[in-house]
């Protein structure tokens, strides 16, 4: 059965669009009270305005504004249940049209921007006597991809859900990560018809939003999860690799 949701709290990065607006849609519908933080005011404040959420300007690259938002939250509703860091940018960067720049672009907002959201919530988690952290990772980050960069920031994901879910366990708090194919949202607008034409589905978000929402009711931790259209959400089995002794 699920698990009592009203007025439990959730905070949303990148809940503009795609995932994270269809995952804040999820959870309102389910008395959840949600904060959705993101860059673009228009998009996020109208996912808001939906949901009877909280819209929170958030750069998620940014150290400050990821503690901003956590304590806007806790100051707002008294309390965070679950956060999810789903904030990310593609095809910014290659091999062929490299900068620092661009490289640096890429990994403040797929990487860093995790980094600094766990950081930043895990101390009201904590105060809060556990909860759920829900990272957006990428097939890409298990299979490889052309958008080489991109790739490996969801890649150091994986490392991180992996690394740091154990250690998070004695606070009751679940750290997992999703990792969704081809999904149709905006970032893939441009690729959309291609992909189609070569015989590619895309999720819907909502597919998407239905595995983090299960997640929420889940007390596994440190689990990669595959989301792909049309198919059941599977668990990654991982090889054991024991260490070499003598």
């Amino acid at each position: 059965m699920a698990e009592q949701t009203e007025g439990r709290v959730a905070l949303i990065t990148g809940g503009a669009s795609g995932i994270g607006a269809a995952t804040a849609r999820r959870l309102a519908c389910r008395g959840w009270r949600v904060v959705v933080a993101d860059t673009d005011t228009t998009r996020a404040t109208a996912v808001a305005g939906e949901c009877g959420a909280l819209f929170v300007a958030t750069d998620v690259a940014s150290p400050d504004d990821n503690e901003h938002v956590m304590a806007r939250t806790v100051e707002e509703f008294g309390r965070l249940d679950a956060v999810m860091l789903n904030a990310a940018i593609a095809g910014q960067c290659g091999l062929d049209d490299f900068t620092p720049q661009r490289y640096r672009d890429t990994m403040r907002t797929d990487l860093d921007s995790v980094v600094y959201g766990l950081h930043a919530a895990l101390p009201r988690l904590r105060q809060q006597g556990g909860g759920h952290i829900v990272v957006t990772g990428s097939i890409a980050g298990l299979t490889g991809s052309p958008d080489v960069f991109y790739a490996t920031a969801k890649h150091a994901l994986i490392g991180l859900v992996r690394s740091a879910a154990p250690l998070l366990e004695a606070d009751h708090i679940r750290l997992n990560i999703v990792c969704p194919g081809l999904v149709d949202t905006p970032a893939l607008t441009w690729l959309r018809t291609a992909l189609l034409t070569n015989g590619l589905l895309l999720a819907d978000p909502d597919e998407v939003a239905a595995t983090i929402e299960a997640l929420l009711d889940d007390e596994h931790t440190g689990r990669v999860w595959t989301v792909q259209a049309g198919l059941p959400a599977t668990p990654v089995e991982w090889p054991t690799i024991p260490l070499a002794t003598r």
